[in-house]
């Protein structure tokens, strides 16, 4: 898979993900619709990570407040929230996944769908979580 089509995958899912926190769609109704409104398939690289995250909330919200200084992690944007879960999960779980480009990718989905404050918000966890995983920026 690509760079740029594991890009817009990344889009995909986290615009999925939003739309699971704030809606409580289910993801076979979210699925659907994607599919209708874009007239194709969600990427499967997107529906892999959305399904990983959901198993993995837990887990992932665990270390994004961990790194959020002051900051419990209901109270971060649901945009913000889905592009931190996506990356921490590629931080963890795909080694095929450079760390910069998990963490540099998140950055942008903030930057594009929220705010430059955001964007510097994302950086700061994501930062923080990869030097205490160990993996290289």
């Amino acid at each position: 898979m690509t760079d740029s089509s594991r890009r817009g995958a990344r889009r995909v899912a986290m615009v999925l993900l939003y739309q699971h926190d704030v809606t409580a769609r289910s993801l076979p109704e979210l699925y659907a619709d994607y599919e209708r409104d874009a007239r194709s398939p969600v990427p499967p690289y997107a529906r892999e990570t959305v399904e990983a995250v959901l198993q993995e909330t837990d887990r992932l919200d665990r270390l994004i407040g961990e790194h959020a200084h002051e900051w419990s992690v209901d109270r971060i944007s649901p945009i913000e929230r889905a592009a931190l879960r996506i990356a921490v999960l590629e931080l963890t779980e795909r080694p095929d996944v450079p760390a910069a480009v998990a963490i540099d990718e998140a950055v942008g989905l903030a930057k594009r769908y929220a705010s430059p404050e955001a964007a510097t918000f994302v950086n700061g966890i994501l930062g923080a979580v990869a030097r205490e995983l160990g993996v290289g920026r």
